[in-house]
Order: structure tokens, then sequence, then C-alpha cells
């Protein structure tokens, strides 16, 4: 069985191909097109799919699924054996809710927290009794770099290379900026890991998202170390596992 899922985000959209849960094929773009979706149905004999959205405007391309595959609406009513207390589940990102339903099947048993390191960052925890509670959303890398220079008169706009290892001290704006933003960033995750593993022992953190890897890195020194993992594709796998649930 071979299943096509699809996460349209803020910034970039992925599609993943698995075979039952092996991932098989993977890309990342910046926009959907029909005709390079239809060659990868056919390339690779999808049998069915799925997508999360953060836009509502995927009718086009949820024809597309239904014409060509078995397609799953995904939806925060699909909750597998998840108790969801979340107050209003109409509003949900269904990325969020996507990682839920990972760590539901992948790491059954655990306490878990997500943490999404995109546009965004996020902050999610399912108990070892499979219990979602909500979370916590907070401005991502890039968005925090963007503020800083459209609020303020003489802040400079600070690209960043996410490749790089180690946060230089703020000897200069530039730099001054940058341990502003990444150092915070990383104290925040420190911050949140903390309080959560005081709620729930034995804690698990996943770490995903596009800045993911940057944040692992800066965290391979901390306290936590032991108990973070990095799943770039958590998103995706948790829309895989939804198919077969």
């Amino acid at each position: 069985m071979r299943n096509l899922v699809i996460d349209i985000g803020n910034t970039f959209s992925k599609l993943a191909v698995f075979e039952q849960k092996e991932l098989i094929h993977f890309e990342q773009l910046e926009k959907v097109e029909e005709n390079g979706l239809l060659n990868l149905i056919n390339e690779y004999r999808i049998e069915n799919s799925t997508v999360s959205s953060v836009s509502d405007q995927i009718e086009n391309l949820e024809t597309l699924l239904k014409k060509n595959t078995r397609y799953t609406r995904f939806g925060t009513a699909i909750t597998g054996e998840v108790k969801s207390h979340y107050e209003s589940p109409t509003t949900l990102g269904l990325d969020r809710w996507a990682k839920v339903i990972a760590a539901h099947c992948l790491y059954r048993g655990n306490n878990t927290l997500m943490i999404d390191a995109g546009t965004c960052i996020t902050y999610d925890v399912l108990t070892a009794t499979d219990e979602y509670f909500g979370g916590s959303i907070s401005l991502g890398l890039n968005m925090r770099f963007k503020a800083l220079n459209h609020y303020t008169g003489r802040l400079p706009l600070v690209n960043w290379d996410k490749a790089q290892t180690e946060i230089a001290e703020g000897t200069n704006t530039q730099n001054a900026i940058k341990r502003g933003v990444l150092q915070g960033a990383v104290n925040e995750i420190e911050g949140f890991i903390a309080i959560e593993q005081k709620r729930n022992k034995n804690l698990k953190v996943i770490l995903t998202g596009g800045d993911s890897l940057f944040l692992t890195k800066q965290l391979k020194n901390s306290i936590f170390a032991a108990q973070i993992t990095h799943e770039p594709y958590l998103v995706l796998k948790g829309l895989n596992e939804v198919i077969t649930l």
C-alpha cells in the first residue's frame, strides 16, 4: 500500500510517499502543482492520500486526489484513541493535530512534548494516557528577526545561516540581534521542556520543523539532551498514520 501525504504550511508545502510506514519519497515545494502531483501519483502508483493545510482553499487539490486515489479528508474529528480537551477544535491547526496523531501512534505510552520550529514555534503535549490538553504558539526564528527590524527605527533585518552550529557573541549589532533571537529561542525551548517535565514524568521531547535541526544542535549540551529526538518528518508520519486509523 502506497500513501501520498501533503502538508501545506505557511511557507512551504511538503509531499511524502510512504510504503506502509516506510518513507520512500520526500520533496519540499513553494507550491503544489497539479501536473507534478499527477506525475507523482502515477510514478509511485499511489493508492491512498490525505492533506493537512493551513488554508481552506484546497478544493481543486482535493478533487484531483479524490479522482486518482482513495482520499481521506483530514480533520480534528479523526482522533484514533486520543482524548482531546481542546476547547476550540475547529481552530486547531491541522499540522499540530497531525503531530498529536503521530505521537499517539509512534510513541504510545510516553508523555511526549512535540516542538515544531517552523514559521511559528509550537509546543504540544500528548500524555502517556493519550490525553491532549492543547499547547502553546510562539514566534518562529525568522518572524523574530523580522519583528526587530519592523518595529524599530535602526535595527537591520538580519539574515542567518541555519546550518551554523554556534551562536556568536554579541560584539556588534548584527551578532547582538542573532544572539538575542537564537539564544532567546533556545532558552524558551529549555523553559518549556522544564515546565512540562515537572507536569509529566519521563518526558520524551520531539523536535521537528524547518529550524529544528539547528535548535537540536544547540540543545545537545543541555540537561535535557538525552530526552530529545530530532524528527523532521513528524507531521508527514502523522498524516500517514491517519490513513490507517
